[in-house]
């Protein structure tokens, strides 16, 4: 199918590609790959019997039980209260510090005024004195260490006990909150915008036309690495986030056999492609969503909304998208609208690879009818920025696959969101043909989560590679909110924390009852809600799901629930802690923003903190405050 026939409404471009698709008559596709059963090896896998964290009892809760498979005859209880494991990887020192911090974290005026008290204390103490009261309190408690090498300590440690890691390189641009928003909105403005509005000196700092000097040391890199430096590329920042996340890929390999690694797609350019796509995808979907209400349809979740095809011609030519004669060709290829309906992923793939980037920058108004462009000039150097953000995460995922490496896309904002997770959606189906090298993350405070999910799930079925994700809360609501307030949208946010944790209970077991019809879905359960981590252990038992077929992963923040991600670990389930590493004064901002996202969890810290007491009360009766742990 040509799509350049296509008004230029419809017109897309970018690089993105969906390959055409059938449409299933239920929600899961029956063209996926069959299930395929456990090795006989890791049929007759048993948990360790010797760890204490194990109580094996007839009437327990059943969290590997007797499966189709025969797994095991045992049932067993994963019993989160046993302090002695839980804590038997941390020295009594650390258990201090974990009750010091806690309790801090609970005062909002500490948190609130963190930038202002740590400013001071840098000032009254100095630079020494600060980092080693920094590394006796806080940064110890949630940093790993400064590099790579300083990191390799506490990352084996972990290993041995269970426990896995996600590297993240912790630095981040210390910026007030006015600042941001206004490098948010300078970066979100094209370049022939600027120009064309007499803006261009105004916004010289943050122009992405920076002009460097040409020394020996960035010739150089220039010549190791061309897909950064170009003549319409040449942005120190984006330079060195990619150095950043290839020593950060480097590290997990060498530190680990199956680490992750963690990557933004912000950091990879500027997100003014991401902003402008992202609204593309968006408006794209809604006027799907306006041809379904016209059918009657509207209400249904996105996968069981299927389009009749006359009617959705019928409904192009009157919205002015299209003769019918014209539209009749749109789902001609590759078996698309072959049923006589169009869902939403047939829909979606009509964003192709075909036209430029500028062509898809013009969209339906639904209000009017008309056509009406996003940007009123696109330069030709913008054109090419979507598609070297396209070639810095082939750079990234190769250099995973080289070093054995999992990727795990950070979810941001909304408005950034459609495009990320087209982005890294195009980079899953290059790399997770064989196994899942790439990872998206679906933030579950979002209305819209569980169709997101449940689509990309059903393309990887289509398309027959491997679904990989990573299941959050979310950490943007209040700067969802406000955003949404002052622009006059919905309010793409859950309304309340309950509904937010039906959303996350909805979406994983959506992909857990993938994974036990086809096997070829992974997820990180990203959660420190010990009821989310039953839960999953609940439905793993019920599904046949083992935990030595690495198919379910659980994920906690370092120097937070411990008595969760240990036990797992113990246990023989995987289970990774996100591991922070970075110089203390360039991590500050990020131990910032993890303090104020983190407000409720650090407030909700009762029942850990009750657990930290009760490990030391232990401890100094049976004479083991002195403890080292032995691995």
């Amino acid at each position: 199918m040509s799509y350049t026939k296509l008004a230029p409404a419809l017109r897309a471009g970018s690089d993105i590609c969906l390959t055409r698709a059938v449409v299933s008559c239920r929600l899961r596709s029956t063209v996926a790959s069959p299930r395929t059963k456990p090795s006989s090896e890791s049929q007759e896998q048993q948990v360790d019997e010797t760890c204490s964290v194990l109580k094996k009892a007839a009437a327990q809760v059943d969290l590997i039980s007797q499966t189709e498979n025969a797994w095991s005859k045992s049932k067993v209880f994963i019993d989160f209260e046993n302090t002695k494991e839980a804590y038997k990887s941390k020295e009594t020192s650390e258990l201090l510090r974990s009750l010091l911090v806690f309790r801090l974290c609970t005062f909002d005026f500490l948190v609130d005024k963190n930038k202002e008290l740590i400013n001071l204390s840098r000032k009254v103490l100095g630079k020494r004195l600060f980092e080693q009261l920094m590394k006796m309190t806080f940064y110890g408690q949630f940093v790993a260490g400064e590099d790579q090498e300083a990191i390799k300590p506490l990352v084996r440690r972990n290993h041995a006990f269970g426990v896995g890691s996600v590297l993240d390189y912790g630095v981040e641009e210390d910026l007030t909150q006015e600042e941001a928003e206004k490098k948010e909105m300078e970066s979100c403005v094209s370049e022939a915008e600027k120009e064309s509005h007499g803006l261009l000196v105004t916004y010289e700092v943050w122009s992405y036309k920076i002009i460097f000097r040409c020394t020996p040391f960035f010739l150089n890199m220039a010549s190791r690495h061309p897909y950064l430096c170009s003549p319409f590329d040449q942005h120190m920042e984006t330079f060195q986030h990619m150095e950043t996340f290839l020593k950060c890929i480097e590290a997990s390999g060498g530190s680990s056999e199956d680490g992750f690694s963690a990557i933004k797609l912000t950091a990879l350019g500027r997100p003014q492609f991401l902003l402008q796509f992202s609204e593309v995808l968006v408006k794209w979907r809604r006027v799907f969503h306006l041809l379904a209400a016209d059918q009657g349809k509207a209400g249904l979740s996105a996968l069981d909304i299927k389009l009749e095809m006359k009617q959705l011609q019928e409904s192009l030519a009157k919205l002015g998208l299209g003769a019918k004669d014209e539209t009749q060709n749109w789902f001609t290829g590759e078996d698309l609208g072959m049923s006589g309906t169009v869902d939403l992923l047939d829909w979606n793939s009509l964003i192709d690879s075909r036209t430029k980037i500028s062509n898809l920058l013009v969209v339906p108004n639904l209000e009017t009818g008309q056509l009406e462009p996003l940007l009123s000039k696109f330069t030709d150097e913008e054109e090419m920025q979507m598609k070297r953000m396209l070639q810095r995460m082939d750079v990234l995922a190769k250099k995973a696959l080289q070093h054995g490496v999992r990727l795990m896309v950070d979810a941001e904002q909304t408005y950034f969101q459609p495009a990320i997770s087209r982005l890294t959606l195009e980079m899953q189906r290059k790399f997770n043909k064989e196994k899942p090298i790439i990872f998206n993350t679906y933030q579950c405070y979002l209305r819209e989560a569980y169709d997101n999910v449940s689509l990309d799930v059903e393309l990887s079925c289509r398309e027959g590679w491997y679904f990989g994700a990573k299941l959050v809360r979310g950490a943007y609501m209040d700067q969802e909110r406000s955003r949404a307030a002052e622009i006059g949208y919905a309010d793409p946010i859950n309304p309340n924390y309950e509904a937010t944790n039906q959303m996350y209970h909805r979406c994983l077991d959506y992909v857990l009852e993938e994974i036990k019809h086809h096997r070829k879905a992974n997820v990180m359960v990203a959660s420190h809600n010990e009821n989310t981590v039953k839960f999953t252990l609940q439905r793993m038992n019920e599904f046949g799901i083992h935990p030595s077929e690495n198919k379910v992963y659980f994920g906690q923040l370092l120097g937070m629930c411990d008595q969760i991600s240990f036990p797992l670990g113990q246990a023989g389930y995987p289970v990774y802690k996100y591991v922070p590493y970075g110089p203390v004064n360039e991590v500050l901002p990020y131990l910032s923003r993890r303090a104020q996202e983190n407000r409720g969890i650090m407030k909700g810290s009762q029942r850990e903190r009750l657990l930290l007491w009760t490990e030391l009360q232990r401890r100094l009766l049976s004479g083991e405050i002195f403890y080292k742990p032995v691995y």
